[in-house]
């Protein structure tokens, strides 16, 4: 079975820009609620791992002050603390 990474966003703008990056790198990202991605990640949890580094570097080309944070197989992107 394979598994999903679910993406919380802080803003609807930076889901969507967010989705549109994954798209445009061959990941099949979806928006669901109002704030979250959905992105299948494989069998593997060695393969979240990946897409959570990977994910980390698409939010830094958003040039968004957010931090990528893994938690039970979500990503929160939270602003920085210091």
């Amino acid at each position: 079975m394979a598994g999903t990474i679910d993406v919380h966003a802080a803003r609807i703008p930076d889901r969507d820009k967010l989705v549109e990056l994954l798209h445009e790198h061959g990941l099949d990202a979806k928006p669901h609620g109002e704030l979250e991605i959905e992105v299948p990640c494989g069998d593997e949890e060695t393969a979240c791992d990946e897409l959570l580094a990977y994910v980390e570097g698409v939010v830094m080309d958003l040039g968004a002050t957010m931090i990528p944070i893994k938690h039970d197989g979500v990503i929160y992107l939270r602003p920085p603390t210091s």
